[in-house]
């Protein structure tokens, strides 16, 4: 399909014995929130990474925007926030800002522009000029976004971006990210928090590296007959064994 922006045909990963990922098929259209939703361990970063090119499946491939991945051309295309930061504690923050903004060739005015834009997006606009060492662990998760942000990347991949950051800042975190899916930006988030899963278009959860199921929140929890994501999950798991 042509506005597949993601497809993961077939992918299985194993370190060693260990098999983490075992045979995901999955497509993600271009435009939506789409969660993966499982516990620690379950996978999900390890498929994420394959995305950003970061590993490389066992078995199987991963195409973005109908490219095989890993592929240096789509590097400029996708913003990536893992789950540790890769900051540079002894920089300010617009230090930070500026040498990834160099990375992906943003220069004069429109850096400038951007690395404002971004700031204001995560609420860090008054922190600009602080080290990053001085920062605690959630303004450093949203530098971190903001750093994902910079380059307006058609595809957004986000592993757990709210840990550590307050109620508060979350709900504007996510109304941040409704305004960029209703600009054009498809974005991929991981999570084991069940009310961010609710927030997204559609999920994939993951259990033991296998996709155990794919929906929308609504079509989850009627196939279901639940009242709630974690119920849905609790099903699912259940089932799969």
């Amino acid at each position: 399909m042509k506005n597949n922006i993601v497809s993961i045909l077939h992918v299985s990963k194993a370190f060693g014995k260990h098999q983490v990922l075992k045979d995901i098929n999955l497509e993600i259209v271009s435009g939506e929130i789409f969660g993966l939703l499982g516990p620690s361990g379950a996978g999900k970063t390890t498929l994420v990474k394959q995305l950003v090119g970061l590993d490389l499946p066992t078995e199987g491939e991963n195409y973005i925007l109908q490219e095989k991945m890993p592929s240096l051309n789509l590097i400029e295309k996708i913003g990536y926030m893992a789950q540790s930061d890769a900051l540079y504690g002894e920089l300010s923050a617009k230090e930070n800002l500026e040498f990834f903004a160099s990375l992906y060739g943003l220069k004069g005015t429109k850096r400038k522009v951007r690395i404002q834009e971004v700031m204001g997006i995560v609420s860090l606009s008054e922190h600009m000029n602080k080290l990053v060492s001085s920062y605690s662990g959630g303004m450093k998760r949203r530098l971190s976004l903001a750093i994902a942000l910079l380059h307006q990347p058609k595809l957004l991949i986000l592993d757990e971006p709210t840990v550590g950051i307050d109620p508060v800042l979350r709900k504007s975190i996510w109304e941040a990210f409704y305004q960029l899916k209703n600009s054009g930006t498809t974005i991929i988030v991981t999570t084991h928090v069940m009310d961010e899963a609710e927030k997204c278009d559609r999920l994939g959860m993951i259990r033991d590296g296998k996709l155990i199921a794919v929906g929308t929140p609504d079509e989850l929890k009627e196939k279901t007959k639940t009242n709630n994501i974690e119920d849905a999950f609790l099903v699912y798991g259940g089932a799969d064994e």
